[in-house]
């Protein structure tokens, strides 16, 4: 699949079928995420796999109220808890090196699921990014050290629907020339 194919086509999906994911199918989704780009090389994230249902139940029993995510957490085959290690990324010698400080282990995480989603849709594999949950909950049923972060739940597995894109702003309502707020014209 070519690389816009993947990201023109990938959407959030949160209906599954139960069919199991294939060992060597995950462990490709996943070698996606641990190539992606971070900071200094710091490979700041960490992968959970679960695949226990008890333990998907839990999770999704953390999501907020009315989560369209909900179900997907529970009945997914799979659901990837991605976490991070702060300290790694944004950190020189100890001391924070951009105004965004040990934060930047956000954007390390973001690239290495993006890398995890557009993976996973180039394998006809589903997924949805789920943020909107209790973390310290998640945390302590995963039983996640107190020095890792949870940054999101994943829920993965063959779609059992095909949702449609949704609208996207256009390139000139986002893109500005030379300086903020000034029209970019191609």
């Amino acid at each position: 699949m070519e690389v816009f194919d993947a990201i023109h086509g990938r959407r959030s999906v949160r209906k599954y079928k139960s069919d199991s994911v294939p060992e060597e199918v995950l462990m490709k989704v996943l070698d996606a995420g641990r190539w992606a780009p971070s900071w200094a090389n710091s490979q700041c994230w960490r992968f959970i796999v679960v695949k226990d249902a008890e333990t998907k139940r839990r999770l999704s029993e953390t999501l907020t109220p009315r989560n369209p995510a909900t179900d997907a957490t529970a009945n997914a085959p799979v659901v990837l808890a991605v976490c991070a290690k702060p300290g790694l990324a944004g950190i020189k010698a100890g001391q924070p090196v951009t105004d965004k400080g040990a934060w930047w282990y956000m954007f390390d995480v973001a690239l290495a699921v993006e890398n995890l989603c557009l993976a996973a849709y180039a394998l006809g594999l589903g997924t949805v990014i789920v943020g909107a949950f209790n973390h310290g909950e998640a945390k302590r049923i995963l039983k996640i050290p107190g020095d890792i972060e949870i940054v999101a739940l994943i829920p993965l597995g063959y779609p059992a629907e095909a949702p449609q894109a949704t609208v996207r702003k256009e390139i000139g309502e986002i893109t500005y020339a030379d300086s903020y707020g000034k029209p970019y014209k191609s």
